[in-house]
């Protein structure tokens, strides 16, 4: 099973942040994959990652509108940067998008 990992944050770090964290796990769950979503918005961090969940993870979605904290535990991983507009927006687009990739890996 896949599993995806992903950071959400916004520059206001209230709303965006959390409506992208649901729409990546919605999205990632109708395709069957495991998905987790930390949340790093104003009141700090939420559902942290876990560095097992790390090390187990197939890809790690980070949104790119402001710097995400503790970026280097996912050294070594394929990342792929989206904006918080196009998680929130775009989440199946991206997940189609990331399962050709994984396909083309496979």
């Amino acid at each position: 099973m896949t599993t995806i990992i992903a950071v959400t944050a916004c520059p206001s770090g209230v709303a965006h942040t959390y409506m992208a964290a649901e729409a990546l796990e919605r999205s990632a769950k109708a395709k069957g994959w495991q998905c987790k979503v930390e949340t790093q918005g104003s009141i700090g961090l939420e559902n942290e990652l876990t560095a097992e969940e790390v090390a187990a993870a197939d890809l790690v979605i980070l949104t790119k509108d402001i710097g995400i904290k503790f970026e280097e535990r996912f050294k070594g991983k394929t990342v792929v940067r989206i904006g918080i507009s196009d998680a929130v927006k775009r989440a199946d687009a991206i997940m189609d998008k990331i399962e050709a990739h994984l396909a083309q890996l496979a």
